[in-house]
């Protein structure tokens, strides 16, 4: 049978080698990415006390939960900070009221008290912490993931933990975007504006926010966007009291000392809430905080709740809109409180009668003063409506622009 098929034999040695070199080559690429990401690590998210800490960075940190977590695991601090972008810019680490302790911020830009628990898991269980310091407020008490960042794996749970977080490391700088970035820290144009917040033991650094609020236009105009961002946000909060309850209890069982404190955000930002029609659901959670607080209290924790929001002589300050100058005092804008009034945070806490601060900054909850407090706070917001009329009535249109 004749056919005119032509059969050539398969050159299978030949085949072979492609197959060692094209697995040679692509073995030998992946390698020198891993060591470039290393070696580099231009979001920091294997270093502690290293020259590369100090390094100038671009002013929005990328992956900082990496970096903090990791920082955590190595120092193991005593005293943590928890919390979201509030406490993380707000509440300095060097401060003699810990003199001898190890201090650190592990607050988060955008977190949900979610988050911070999460947060607040790792820090446990890498050391026993002695003191616990946590930033909380209406809009973010939510389980929802707040900073997308936070992935869970890195939270510690095993013994295993830099095992377990070298792979994940490992996986993360073969990643196109880490790869980039290395790139350009190596050829100079990745961004030298500020130091990271490793830099300070987790607090950001001012030069990084002075670059971000020039970025959104000014202090003006960050406060309107973040008024509006705080009359938008009505969280499950009574959903998520249980999941923070069960966290306080676990560190109240380990001896910890708590000290919570709502956020001395200004004034405004307080205000939306009532014109987001949200005050009712506001002072039911004040409520339900100040019961947990109490019953953790009669059952021997060490806790204790200040409030240093509302309608103080810190709170508020002029807005620039009134007062005409383009920064704020105290305040970075309308959300975001300078460190020299998270130093008077801690000092009202920690430090007793303390005469340089203002008498009306800083109050403790409990159950039998809420009542006559909370209805003092609707007076001071009625009267703040007359004397800042201007402030009062941009938050108006403001919170009604963004429903």
């Amino acid at each position: 049978m004749n056919s005119d098929t032509t059969i050539y034999p398969v050159p299978h040695a030949q085949f072979r080698a492609y197959v060692r070199i094209f697995c040679f080559l692509s073995a030998s690429l992946l390698i020198l990415i891993l060591s470039l990401n290393y070696l580099v690590d231009p979001y920091l998210i294997h270093q502690w006390d290293s020259p590369l800490v100090q390094r100038l960075r671009p002013p929005v940190e990328k992956l900082s939960p990496w970096g903090k977590t990791y920082a955590v695991a190595k120092y193991k601090p005593s005293v943590v900070y928890l919390g979201n972008s509030r406490t993380e810019l707000g509440l300095p680490t060097s401060l003699s009221i810990f003199s001898g302790k190890r201090v650190f911020n592990t607050a988060i830009s955008g977190a949900t008290i979610g988050d911070a628990i999460a947060m607040a898991k790792h820090a446990t269980t890498v050391n026993r912490l002695d003191t616990v310091v946590w930033g909380i407020d209406y809009p973010s008490f939510s389980l929802a993931v707040g900073s997308t960042d936070l992935d869970r794996e890195l939270v510690a749970n095993t013994g295993n933990y830099f095992f377990h977080r070298a792979l994940m490391d490992v996986k993360r700088s073969l990643a196109e975007d880490m790869t980039k970035d290395s790139l350009k820290v190596l050829l100079g144009y990745f961004g030298s504006v500020c130091r990271s917040s490793l830099a300070f033991h987790g607090r950001r650094d001012d030069a990084c926010m002075v670059t971000i609020l020039q970025d959104r236009g000014g202090t003006a105009k960050a406060s309107e966007a973040e008024i509006k961002s705080f009359s938008q946000n009505t969280p499950s909060a009574q959903a998520a009291m249980m999941t923070f309850n069960l966290a306080l209890k676990e560190m109240c069982d380990a001896g910890t000392k708590i000290r919570l404190y709502i956020n001395p955000t200004h004034a405004s930002m307080l205000d939306a809430i009532f014109w987001a029609g949200n005050w009712d659901l506001m002072e039911a959670w004040q409520r339900s905080l100040v019961r947990m607080v109490d019953l953790n209290l009669q059952s021997g924790c060490d806790i204790r709740l200040f409030d240093f929001s509302g309608f103080n002589s810190i709170t508020t300050e002029a807005l620039p809109q009134v007062s005409g100058q383009k920064e704020m005092k105290n305040y970075w804008e309308t959300s975001h409180y300078r460190s020299h009034i998270g130093t008077m945070v801690l000092k009202r806490m920690f430090v007793t009668n303390n005469n340089s601060l203002p008498s009306d900054f800083g109050i403790e909850l409990n159950s039998e003063m809420l009542p006559a407090y909370q209805e003092q706070i609707r007076h001071d917001r009625d009267q703040y409506h007359i004397n800042h009329p201007l402030e009062t009535q941009l938050v108006k249109q403001l919170t009604s622009n963004s429903t």
